[in-house]
């Protein structure tokens, strides 16, 4: 209808010599026009206010199953480092028993050396006077026997004490084990409350999705929201870079205005152009929906392996691994289902839930947070302007501020945002413009 709308006025625009009536006749065809424009304002403006509840109790579950999911993690870590203690300790256990055994031996031997020895040698010593050197070395000898078997008497003592030790250390690990346990079942339980109750809220959000132009508004405001955010955080990078070398923010921001300006006149050439071509096209009629596509042929598959590239990211192009490994689902530039009017600016990768997402390259946490259409989101700022992008993620690893190096974890593949299936969500800005990942990133063999 708006479209009919633009053609009844260029008609009009054009042919001045059209009649009083059929003017009037026009002016009517234009008025009902305007007014279907105004009703289908008010429907959608409805279908967003109620949409915007739905996208809050997504953030809120999607939010809490990433925090649980990061807890769960933890909470394995110190499972098994509290079954390798134990593991240790009761080595330590058979090892003090053993030694146990052994002392006991050797102190039995010396109990039935001096019990069979008796007294008798010690007296007859005594009463014998005629070897007095004699005497004096058997006593230095019976002397020593005693102070080892004092030793061996006072070690045995120890290892009894050590092993008692150890086996209170053993009770108080297996009891620490059990609580890791049971906490572990508990937050296992809680989030598979939390996933049942996302089900129900993708559910209502999908009910709300079923006919195509609502998807493709809902995908333009979800690119509006982006770019905000990516906006807010181009100025505080800028801002704070100008702080630091103002001559050179102030050549960037020169380029920029430039390549802004030239971007204006290519659009607004490339309307003009559009608008001749409508206005002879105009009395055709038009179909309903864009032509579909073809069926694509599977995605190339791409790996986050290899050497990192330590350079300057502006340098960067064709030598970074991929975030993670799987399979090209959508391409930089292909349309987004069978609309062409909406089209990718990054990549869709393919990969098992909870894989870990790597960064390309080193930089700085400029965005960790859930966003409407991206679900839970990280953004890294790798200098001079240019950013990444990891989105529907299952679980954040870093926060905003953090330093990460470049092959470093810093979230887990998921399905967040709304999204059916589980994929990566990845793109590159350069000075603000989206740029293909697939130039970036080292090609597949």
């Amino acid at each position: 209808m708006l479209r009919a709308f633009i053609a009844l006025a260029l008609i009009c625009l054009l042919n001045p010599a059209f009649a009083d009536d059929e003017r009037a006749q026009t002016q009517k065809q234009i008025d009902a026009a305007r007014q279907d424009v105004v009703e289908l304002q008010k429907a959608l403006g409805k279908l967003q206010e109620e949409k915007t509840g739905v996208q809050k109790d997504l953030r809120g579950t999607e939010t809490e199953m990433g925090k649980l999911e990061k807890q769960v993690e933890v909470l394995q870590k110190e499972l098994k480092k509290t079954e390798v203690e134990l593991q240790r300790l009761d080595q330590e256990k058979k090892k003090l028993q053993a030694q146990r055994v052994e002392q006991q031996r050797l102190i039995a031997i010396q109990a039935r050396a001096a019990y069979q020895s008796g007294r008798q040698e010690y007296l007859k010593l005594l009463l014998n006077q005629q070897h007095p050197e004699k005497f004096a070395r058997t006593l230095t000898y019976y002397d020593y026997m005693s102070q080892a078997r004092l030793a061996q008497l006072h070690t045995f003592n120890e290892t009894l004490r050590q092993l008692a030790a150890v086996g209170k250390d053993i009770d108080l690990q297996q009891a620490q084990l059990l609580v890791q346990k049971s906490t572990l079942d508990d937050q296992r339980e809680e989030l598979d409350k939390v996933r049942q109750e996302r089900q129900k809220v993708l559910a209502k959000l999908n009910q709300d999705y079923k006919a195509r132009d609502q998807k493709l508004q809902s995908r333009q405001q979800d690119q509006a929201d982006l770019a905000k955010v990516l906006k807010t955080i181009e100025e505080t990078l800028a801002r704070q870079a100008r702080e630091a070398e103002e001559a050179r923010q102030k050549a960037l921001i020169a380029a920029r205005e430039a390549e802004e300006k030239r971007q204006r006149e290519a659009q607004a050439q490339a309307q003009a152009l559009a608008e001749r071509n409508k206005s002879r096209d105009d009395g055709k009629e038009e179909p309903e929906e864009a032509p579909r596509r073809p069926l694509k042929s599977p995605g190339a598959m791409v790996s986050s392996a290899g050497v990192s590239y330590g350079g300057p990211f502006a340098e960067a192009k064709g030598k970074l691994p991929w975030p993670v490994d799987g399979r090209l689902l959508a391409r930089f530039g292909e349309a987004r289902g069978d609309d062409a009017r909406s089209t990718w600016d990054g990549v869709m990768i393919n990969a098992a839930a909870g894989s870990q997402v790597h960064a390309v390259h080193g930089g700085r946490v400029v965005f960790a947070d859930w966003l409407r259409g991206s679900g839970l989101l990280v953004i890294l700022d790798h200098g001079n302007g240019y950013l990444s992008l990891y989105g529907h993620n299952q679980s954040l690893l870093k926060q905003a501020g953090d330093v990460v190096k470049a092959g470093e974890a810093i979230s887990t593949v998921g399905n967040s945002g709304g999204q059916e299936a589980t994929a990566l969500y990845f793109a590159i800005r350069q000075q603000g413009r989206p740029s293909d990942p697939a130039q970036w990133c080292r090609t597949q063999g």
